[in-house]
């Protein structure tokens, strides 16, 4: 059988993880654990779960065809827990995939990486921090891992690729059905800028529920540790957490406001241990990639602004960092409503602040 074949085959056997394969090149005799035409009747002489025994020795071939078949076409490939190019933050982790889809350029999976995740429907100082964070860090050399979804996760894809740096986006669904739609762009901005796409699903499949807790695990697994930016009580995020300390991953969490329902569950998080951080470079020295690469607290909206006066500072400090609307910030400071109107657009177009629902604006720096 060819290698190609086989490891299409074994990509698709439900429930197969890593220790399987493991066993399996073990017992074959050679002086390397590798993937070889041997393997497979190595693997089914295992004890082995009924469904994964059955593919095994009777996979639809139809299938297997057509995942070569886009494989070859989008120059995709699956990597075995066997490969040098297989994550090794993954090869650790207990109950690691024995395959994985891949598509761009597998460097980004070699590398220490940190995953930030967040809320979906993150505010716009949420998103701020997210992309400033991942594109601090993926300049220190960082891989930034994120699950492609909007908000959080898409700031900090961006933010990484805005530095040139490594990213790393698992998917919820096969490489060919990005999830959600809207961020299939995304995906081929990462794909085409050095990152990697990756995914436990075959090719055609769609996003199904219980994706995403596995997709969740995989991020996790990938990273040593997970920053979470912003959440809401029951998000995704949390889970995410919950999968990072189970796997003895350090989980960080960026504070806000207590009256803002964005920010209960990141509080919550670092009550209940999570490690509260305000600064890229407290993360590296965490988790003690300090030798990594240098990093500065530059490249927030600041750089290359043209200094403020005493006023716009006077009115950054009214705003605080909770959503105001003008008039309330014309009650604090003692201005008209119109001159705080004026100074609040230049401020918006040097990205001090955001404009929010409600006519309200978000300080971001």
């Amino acid at each position: 059988m060819e290698p190609a074949r086989l490891r299409a085959i074994l990509a698709r056997a439900p429930g197969l993880v890593a220790r399987h394969l493991k066993i399996a090149t073990a017992t074959t005799g050679t002086a390397t654990a590798v993937l070889t035409a041997d393997s497979l009747p190595a693997l089914l002489a295992q004890r082995l779960p009924t469904r994964m025994k059955e593919w095994l020795e009777a996979p639809d071939h139809r299938l297997i065809d057509s995942d070569q078949r886009w494989i070859e076409a989008n120059q995709a490939q699956i990597l075995c827990c066997l490969d040098p190019d297989y994550p090794p933050a993954l090869a650790g982790a207990d109950g690691s995939p024995a395959m994985l889809y891949a598509c761009g350029s597998p460097s980004p999976l070699g590398r220490p990486a940190l995953a930030i995740v967040g809320a979906p429907q993150a505010s716009a100082a949420g998103i701020e921090t997210a992309g400033r964070f991942a594109a601090q860090l993926a300049r220190a050399g960082l891989s930034i891992v994120s699950g492609l979804a909007e908000g959080i996760d898409t700031a900090a894809h961006q933010g990484a690729l805005a530095a040139a740096g490594p990213c790393i986006g698992v998917c919820t669904a096969g490489l060919d059905r990005i999830h959600p739609a809207r961020s299939a762009r995304l995906a081929a901005q990462i794909r085409g800028g050095g990152g990697c796409l990756v995914s436990l699903f075959a090719p055609g499949t769609p996003p199904r529920r219980y994706h995403f807790p596995l997709r969740n695990r995989l991020i996790a697994a990938l990273a040593a540790g997970v920053l979470v930016v912003e959440a809401i009580d029951g998000s995704g995020a949390l889970s995410l957490a919950a999968h990072a300390r189970r796997l003895q991953r350090r989980v960080f969490a960026v504070p806000g406001s207590i009256r803002d329902p964005q920010s209960r569950a990141c509080n919550q998080l670092i009550r209940d241990g999570a490690t509260l951080v305000q600064h890229s470079s407290e993360l590296l020295e965490d988790l003690n990639l300090n030798n990594i690469q240098s990093v500065t607290e530059a490249g927030t909206a600041r750089d290359g602004s043209p200094p403020l006066d005493n006023k716009y500072e006077m009115l950054l400090d009214a705003a605080g960092f909770e959503p105001v609307d003008i008039d309330v910030l014309a009650l604090r400071t003692g201005w008209s409503g119109h001159a705080v109107a004026s100074m609040l657009l230049l401020l918006e177009l040097q990205g001090r602040v955001a404009p929010q629902p409600g006519g309200r604006y978000c300080r971001l720096s």
